[in-house]
């Protein structure tokens, strides 16, 4: 005990016996230590434990702290990976056996998402349709609901002129060419880093298409009929990433001026869309039909455990002859796993940067592509594997240019438009 503390000890000594003898209770004080700690802290006053067990208290600490970002951070890493990995899957299983299925496939994607959506739009107090108020005017996004429409049509559809799905993800991979010519004619500007990225990204996109264009030719005995079919294809995709390269532009501009309501973009983008399906009623039911008379899915191995000896024989008729037909099983898939696919990248989007968001794409887009030649077989020519190489690695060195905060412009100093 110090000299100091001694006086203060005997005064409060004196203050509790004479709280006693008036009859008043003594209430304990509470003591806050921690700025005394935080001091100690400061002033070097070190704990005694050894080295190793403060390394390990204070990872455990941070472990303890992040423990909601890493969930975060795993939700959504397995929403993309997962989600748009096993889309991949269940869309070749269908393109396998029924290629011409593409408008099929976009019409049952965008019903989903547009039934899963009011959810997330719905207000009871507002009826007859319980929608929430609109935070965008409903006119603006009419441009963008047909763009989109068209850009999903397009994409499914090429699937109908022989474009295999590893050539249909490096072809879309090239989507910055699209972008950086519509955003220069638009008015921006861009790196010499980027622009070299976007040069190498044409070169590989062109050496896969070409490449594979010719080793269909070669293992074609009908070259007359099969290259223009694969040159219609291409063309069409052309078309998809210039209409894609428009609205993503065109997005950003209505984000930068309404807010970025990206739910309410996918809603109306998908629901307003449903209209647009209706002058293809006749072939969405001729491609339901295909993939309803598929081969059955094998069922669980649950039914071949079941006695059915002892159930009735009407019954038992009935288990027999129930299956489900593969396609639409794939179908149901397919988009199931689109839908967890579109959550976790706008999730993502909205929780990171739009550096992290194209990096984890080009990096989820490496991983279907080969996913897709090892479960499938794919073979692709030696050319088309230098060009996917080449996009995928343009894409990142797009991708970490874009990182640099672009210079703010000048102040105004007379009427002109600064660029």
């Amino acid at each position: 005990m110090t000299s100091r503390s001694a006086p203060r000890r005997r005064q409060t000594l004196r203050e509790s016996h004479a709280a006693s003898r008036n009859g008043v209770a003594m209430t304990p004080k509470v003591i806050n230590a921690g700025p005394s700690l935080e001091k100690a802290e400061l002033y070097g006053i070190d704990d005694q434990r050894p080295t190793f067990s403060k390394i390990m208290g204070l990872a455990g600490r941070i472990f303890i702290e992040t423990i909601p970002q890493w969930l975060a951070v795993g939700a959504m890493l397995s929403l993309i990976f997962g989600g748009c990995c096993s889309n991949v899957f269940a869309l070749e299983a269908i393109i396998k056996v029924e290629p011409a299925s593409g408008t099929l496939l976009t019409f049952v994607q965008f019903l989903f998402v547009a039934v899963t959506g009011y959810i997330s739009q719905f207000d009871y107090t507002r009826p007859p349709f319980f929608i929430k108020p609109n935070r965008v005017p409903i006119r603006r996004w009419l441009i963008n609901i047909v763009l989109f429409f068209s850009i999903n049509v397009l994409n499914n559809h090429a699937f109908s002129y022989d474009i295999s799905v590893p050539v249909h993800i490096i072809l879309r991979s090239g989507g910055s060419i699209t972008t950086m010519i519509a955003g220069s004619l638009y008015g921006k500007r861009y790196s010499r880093i980027q622009v070299v990225a976007v040069l190498l990204l044409t070169v590989g996109v062109i050496t896969a298409a070409w490449s594979d264009a010719q080793s269909k030719d070669a293992s074609s005995g009908d070259s007359k009929e099969d290259v223009p079919k694969f040159s219609t294809g291409l063309a069409v995709l052309l078309i998809a990433q210039i209409l894609s390269a428009i609205m993503g532009l065109y997005t950003e501009e209505t984000y930068k001026k309404y807010g970025p309501h990206w739910k309410e973009n996918l809603f109306y983008s998908h629901l307003l869309s449903l209209p647009l399906f209706l002058p293809f009623s006749r072939s969405l039911i001729n491609q339901f039909m295909r993939l309803a008379n598929s081969k059955p899915l094998p069922l669980p191995p649950l039914t071949g455990q079941m006695n059915l000896s002892t159930i009735p024989a009407s019954m038992r008729q009935k288990i027999e002859g129930f299956y489900i037909p593969s396609q639409v099983a794939y179908l149901v898939l397919n988009v199931l796993t689109q839908y967890a696919c579109i959550r976790g990248v706008n999730l993502l989007a909205a929780a990171s940067s739009a550096l992290t968001v194209t990096i984890v794409l080009n990096i989820r887009k490496l991983v279907s592509l080969l996913l897709s030649i090892w479960l499938f077989g794919n073979r692709l020519a030696t050319g088309t594997l230098i060009g996917a190489i080449v996009v995928f690695s343009a894409g990142g060195l797009y991708s970490l240019d874009s990182k640099k905060k672009p210079t703010p412009p000048k102040p105004k100093t007379g009427g002109g438009k600064t660029g």
